[in-house]
């Protein structure tokens, strides 16, 4: 019986432990969500193949034999890669935090355009050198709204009126415009940490 085919376009959020011929990815997909690819490893000193890597936002043909429940490459473009993101410790942290969060978090149907939009954006921020703390409150407060949590009219609207005001700020003024320092407070990380502690007690997200 034939494998069942599937094109799509993907982020590739997380790599899993090789086996003996395959590499693992958990990647995510705008048309199909979350999805479990396995990719052959070329033993050849000059692969011709792309080598999926972590960031890497591609355009995949896939296979599989068990209905979708795990899919094999058999054809990868490159769309965008991030080669330089994992130059610096805290950009890297960041957004490994961010594949993860969509990795572990079922993504709504209706939410899965929002969210590949935001992982593009967010993983050119850090690319472009963007405060990395600001990229991820800011697309953990996005991740939660698009995905229904009423992180607005809740979280934000019971933050004491300083810590509302420099949140606002942070969420409504674009990244470039941010700078690289920090000397007002609240500091974003506790913003960070008081949206974090709000997401663990009030909803669903899963953040570890």
């Amino acid at each position: 019986m034939p494998g069942l085919p599937l094109q799509t376009d993907a982020f590739v959020l997380l790599k899993r432990p090789p086996s003996d011929a395959f590499q693992g990815y958990n990647v995510f997909s705008a048309g199909h969500g979350a999805l479990l690819v396995h990719q052959r490893i070329s033993r050849k000193a000059a692969a011709t193949s792309v080598a999926l890597d972590l960031f890497d936002e591609v355009a995949l043909r896939l296979e599989s034999s068990n209905q979708g429940q795990t899919w094999f490459v058999q054809e990868v473009r490159l769309l965008t890669r991030h080669a330089d993101l994992g130059r610096n410790y805290e950009t890297l942290r960041h957004a490994s935090a961010l594949a993860a969060l969509v990795a572990r978090n079922p993504v709504h149907e209706d939410s899965r355009l929002q969210v590949a939009a935001l992982l593009r954006q967010a993983l050119a921020s850090f690319a472009a050198g963007a405060r990395p703390e600001l990229v991820w409150f800011k697309s953990l407060y996005c991740f939660a709204r698009d995905e229904g949590y009423p992180v607005k009219q809740d979280w934000l609207a019971s933050l004491p009126a300083t810590q509302r005001t420099a949140a606002e700020q942070r969420l409504h003024t674009p990244l470039a415009e941010l700078g690289m320092t920090e000397v007002e407070n609240p500091t974003s990380e506790t913003l960070i940490q008081l949206l974090e502690n709000y997401l663990r007690r009030h909803t669903e997200v899963l953040l570890e």
